[in-house]
């Protein structure tokens, strides 16, 4: 989705004799400059999520190995790593008491991951020390923490980061909390969504900073719609001066909209769903209604900002363009323990690599080359129609939810 400031262009002529011309100074032209980001959902560490980890040649990388020309092409890559990371202050995880591996945050930055958030439903799952922890291996690998820190101080602070000579300005809140150790704020902290503060927050980033891009961590598990409540939070955030609101808790998708308040355009993704998960394992397009496949929908969602000249002279960065890149979650759940294998795949690619199979397989001279054998060549195929069929039935439900205006 594209827009496009309007051009003009006039000619004045003065006098109806001797013709007069007159000079003006040109306008100085707009520097080029361009801004992008690609945002996820929910970093989760379920079990078999690290154990398919494990397996793997590359570690937690091979798990979104298709992703990662995404995000390192980008300026800014957004994910919710929904987990602490303190193996050496936290227990085992367990269910809905997560914890990582401290192989994680390496693998996120080498896979292109720039920016996380960390205020969310489980970042007190390992406790204050974990906070803490976490935060260290994080700040290890470069990577910025949105919403947590020592103190309510740092996990206040406003986190600049600079590209393309930018300075865009994140934040980040948690609506809801499984466990909230707030106690002092000369103690670790993960910030709540108050919206007074909030609003106050935004305002001072907006003085500071090119871009503000807030990570709020809210909504009802589940549900593909936002409540009221969130609608008029958006809102209130982006007539504050927020550009982009990226959110995440329900596990599932939810719409993608743009608000727009005195001709600037925010965008605002409710939920970007899960991104890396081991939920609806069980799923199987041909024994299961499509609902049953929706904890493993995701988005890689697309922003662009340009920077442009606006009708009263002044220069800033505008949204240029927005849109959704459709996941999918490939889950083997049901194989033997030593084949288990997880991994998030960008749905369009794969139909493409699946259609082009299919033709080879089913040509006469080529399909006997790949697979001589006709009985596996034909339930090859059969197994492959399925996979299809699976891949094109999460895409027109992932368009459904996020909007047809924002999938390609």
């Amino acid at each position: 989705m594209r827009w496009f400031l309007p051009g003009a262009g006039f000619l004045l002529l003065l006098g109806l004799g001797a013709c007069r011309s007159r000079t003006t100074r040109p306008t100085q032209p707009v520097v080029p400059v361009n801004l992008s980001l690609i945002a996820v959902g929910d970093i989760l560490m379920h079990q078999d999520v690290k154990h398919a980890a494990d397996l793997a040649p590359n570690g937690f990388q091979a798990l979104w190995t298709d992703l990662a020309p995404l995000f390192q092409a980008a300026d800014l890559a957004f994910g919710n790593l929904e987990t602490p990371v303190a193996p050496t202050t936290g227990r085992p995880g367990v269910p809905f008491q997560f914890n990582a591996p401290e192989s994680l945050p390496s693998a996120l930055r080498a896979s292109g991951f720039t920016v996380l958030a960390t205020a969310n439903t489980h970042a007190f799952d390992q406790g204050a020390k974990g906070v803490l922890e976490t935060l260290d291996r994080l700040r290890a690998e470069q990577l910025v923490a949105l919403g947590s820190g020592e103190d309510r101080p740092r996990a206040e602070a406003l986190q600049i980061i600079k590209r393309q000579g930018l300075q865009i300005a994140f934040l980040g809140f948690t609506d809801i909390f499984n466990l909230d150790l707030n106690r002092r704020a000369t103690e670790p902290w993960v910030r709540p969504l108050n919206l007074e503060p909030a609003l106050q927050a935004v305002r001072e980033a907006r003085k500071r900073a090119d871009l503000v891009i807030v990570s709020l961590h809210w909504g009802n598990e589940y549900q593909h719609l936002p409540t009221k409540r969130q609608r008029d939070i958006a809102r209130s955030l982006v007539f504050a001066g927020c550009d982009v609101i990226l959110g995440h808790h329900p596990h599932v998708l939810q719409p993608v909209e743009i608000l727009e308040t005195d001709g600037r355009k925010a965008l605002v993704a409710y939920s970007l769903g899960n991104f890396i998960s081991n939920q609806d394992r069980m799923y199987r397009a041909d024994l299961f209604s499509v609902e049953g496949g929706d904890n493993r929908d995701g988005a890689a969602l697309k922003v662009r900002f340009e920077r442009t000249r606006t009708g009263d002279g002044q220069e800033r960065m505008v949204l240029a363009e927005a849109s959704v890149e459709p996941l999918w979650t490939e889950n083997n759940w049901g194989a033997p323990s030593s084949r288990r294998k997880i991994q998030v795949i960008r749905v369009l690619p794969a139909e493409a690599r699946v259609r082009a199979e299919l033709d080879r397989l089913s040509d006469p001279v080529e399909g006997p080359k790949t697979l001589p054998d006709a009985t596996i060549r034909r339930r090859t195929i059969l197994e492959r129609q399925e996979y299809l069929r699976t891949l094109l039935l999460r895409r027109k439900r992932i368009t459904e939810v996020v909007g047809e205006g924002f999938v390609r």
